[in-house]
């Protein structure tokens, strides 16, 4: 067994971060700021916002450090190794675990329209970090 590469989980955190930046930035952020209804925001709450941002990216930054080394994990302690192994256990943790979590959300109040923008962005962000990982492996 091979133990968990800090340099890979760091990168693939750090990726997570560009891939999600593209994602709700030049891909789809015009439609997630209009579904989020930010759009009719007052110039002070847009400040206010803006403001707390520092501290969101930061947690979301450490979970997704986390995210991807329990990833790692998954990877170096399965039975397959390797770009397949990285990306069939990243595709395997979305549909296994992301996707029904996201789907009960839905179900219970929260936002239908953001639900295939949140799944989208969070299957390639782990594709893209399990191949990452396994490069490393």
């Amino acid at each position: 067994m091979t133990g968990i590469n800090f340099l890979a989980v760091l990168i693939a955190a750090v990726a997570s971060m560009i891939v999600g930046s593209i994602w709700y930035g030049p891909l789809f952020g015009k439609r997630y700021i209009r579904e989020m209804g930010w759009e009719n925001h007052t110039p002070e709450e847009r400040e206010r916002m803006k403001k707390s941002m520092t501290k969101s990216y930061v947690i979301q930054f450490v979970a997704s450090f986390v995210m991807f080394f329990v990833l790692d994990w998954y990877i170096n302690t399965g039975i397959n190794t390797g770009l397949t192994a990285g990306i069939g256990n990243a595709f395997g943790a979305w549909i296994g675990f992301i996707v029904p979590i996201k789907l009960g959300d839905v179900l219970w109040g929260g936002k239908k329209s953001l639900f295939w923008l949140s799944i989208g962005n969070t299957l390639v962000t782990l594709l893209v970090g399990g191949a990452i990982l396994s490069f490393f492996a």
